[in-house]
């Protein structure tokens, strides 16, 4: 299992205003359909071929629509010499329980 930050974990690093990539591994429709403010959108596919538009001194905090897909990123990015992170939840944990301005689906 990746390491993973609950939803409110998140948001205290982001009131903090703390330094970290915020990436969302979603498609990009749904992404369109709802984000959380400051993510990076790069899809669960093209991870391998563009993680190298991350910066690796940066904590990398993924977040998907529920937790299955940025676990995976997460596992990969490790491997690849990241710090990274799983949002525990995803997007829908951060819906029902920080904002729930964004939609669920």
């Amino acid at each position: 299992m990746s390491p993973e930050i609950s939803v409110e974990d998140l948001k205290a690093k982001l009131d903090k205003k703390e330094t970290f990539i915020l990436l969302d591994v979603r498609e990009a429709a749904e992404h369109a359909a709802a984000r959380i403010a400051g993510s990076t959108l790069i899809p669960l596919a093209e991870l391998p071929s563009r993680c190298g538009e991350l910066d690796k001194s940066r904590e990398v905090v993924v977040h998907c629509r529920s937790g299955a897909r940025s676990e995976r990123a997460v596992a990969f990015l490790i491997g690849k010499g990241y710090d990274a992170v799983n949002v525990a939840g995803g997007i829908r944990a951060w819906s029902e329980r920080i904002d729930p301005s964004v939609p669920l689906d």
